[in-house]
């Protein structure tokens, strides 16, 4: 098990990334200029095939075996009133989970993807970030290090999604702190606050911006001083991904929210990272201009628990589908006609 012993380690294993593959990638490209259909029918399907050969380094690529990871933890924050649900129904939910009763269960099922559900310290919520910093270094760093490690070598994509009450508010605290703007900008009404609620959460995350303004310029220890073990449990899981080559799909407002101090830290960090869907959480669409990301699926979503991931590997399986199943000209014996070279990706693999 990789563990990150000091925000240095993590820093030096976050600037050391690998890229992906050109060559699998131009020769999906190759393959997909020759199907039976006009350059660029199929839209971002195209591009999601480039993407999957690039980062796995298969042409075609797999979807053999595809994870979903939730990432399950508890916040000190709720303590200020910031979600409309007790803190213990993080722990109900995930003993739902286990008994196959969420909707994650059956998104899962239908993709035919593995669910595993990671609960963390459940009994030992963070503290609360307008007192004191959410996590310490020490407790940061495991909960990274414990994402890192649940992400198995041989996937072929993972998805990662989340569940605790509260996170929202860590979420959007996190990402104001990242790049500005303030509650006002990312603080939405999460599991259904009403209008004095939201108000509410917004003071409570402008008082914890405020609090923790020393910390403005490292994105870890933001990470740790406003976001949650489940948050840094995503961002370990992410990091492991694109150091074994295994493309990732990032759920919705929070998990995205808990993979942006990679992007801050290294422009390209995100690479092999696609955002499933864009949330109805009023603060993801600003997140995602900020990262420069296009959600693959915009249903108004705002479930979490990788709902929006699982649902969009179906996606990825029809997009690999059509490129794998589909007979090129030659094989059709329909005329093809002359077609621009589409075979070569830039340095940090097709943009999606």
């Amino acid at each position: 098990m990789t563990v990150f012993c000091s925000f240095d380690d993590l820093r030096a294993a976050c600037l050391d990334l690998p890229t992906g593959s050109p060559a699998a990638a131009a020769s999906a490209a190759s393959r997909e200029a020759r199907l039976t259909k006009p350059a660029g029918a199929l839209g971002r399907l195209e591009e999601i095939v480039a993407w999957l050969a690039y980062w796995q380094g298969k042409s075609p690529p797999r979807l053999d075996r595809v994870e979903v990871l939730v990432f399950a933890g508890n916040h000190g924050v709720t303590a200020q009133g910031v979600s409309a649900y007790p803190a213990e129904v993080t722990a109900q939910m995930v003993a739902n989970f286990a008994a196959g009763g969420a909707a994650i269960n059956q998104l899962a099922r239908t993709a035919q993807a593995n669910l595993r559900v990671i609960a963390l310290a459940l009994d030992t919520p963070t503290a609360d970030f307008t007192r004191e910093p959410a996590m310490d270094g020490d407790a940061f760093l495991a909960a990274v290090s414990e994402g890192y490690a649940a992400v198995p070598a041989d996937a072929d994509l993972v998805c990662l999604g989340e569940m605790g009450i509260g996170n929202t508010t860590s979420a959007a605290a996190l990402s104001a702190a990242l790049f500005g703007g303030g509650a006002e900008r990312f603080a939405g009404r999460g599991t259904g606050l009403d209008q004095e609620g939201l108000a509410r959460k917004r003071t409570v995350i402008d008082r914890a911006l405020a609090r923790h303004a020393g910390a403005y310029g490292d994105p870890f220890r933001l990470a740790a001083a406003l976001g949650g073990r489940e948050l840094a449990a995503i961002l370990g899981a992410t990091l492991a991904a694109r150091r074994m080559g295994i493309p990732v799909l990032i759920d919705g407002f929070v998990a995205t929210a808990a993979v942006a101090p990679l992007a801050k830290l290294r422009a390209d960090a995100l690479g092999h990272a696609l955002v499933a869907h864009v949330s109805a959480e009023a603060g993801h669409r600003a997140l995602l201009d900020a990262l420069d990301k296009r959600p693959l699926l915009d249903l108004s979503m705002r479930l979490g628990e990788a709902s929006g991931a699982a649902l969009a590997v179906l996606i990825l399986r029809a997009a690999l589908a059509c490129h794998t199943g589909m007979a090129t000209f030659a094989e059709a014996g329909v005329s093809d006609r002359p077609d621009e070279d589409r075979s070569s990706a830039g340095a940090h693999g097709p943009k999606v």
